[in-house]
């Protein structure tokens, strides 16, 4: 995947395709990873949105709050 995301380029409310980007995943296991995420994730209808405090506060291992 050649659109890797920066941190900066990262919006406050990202969706699974930011976190597929950003991690340099597939798409399958970006859902599959929204089945029991270890950051907040609030789901609307299908759509799943994600805090990029959140995100990123796993990312660099601090707890959760």
């Amino acid at each position: 995947m050649d659109n890797k995301l920066t941190r900066k380029e990262l919006p406050d409310v990202m969706t699974v395709k930011h976190v597929q980007q950003f991690l340099g995943i597939g798409r399958r296991q970006s859902y599959e990873m929204m089945e029991n995420p270890p950051f907040n994730v609030v789901r609307i209808g299908k759509i799943y949105k994600i805090s990029k405090v959140s995100f990123l506060r796993w990312l660099d291992g601090e707890d959760r709050e």
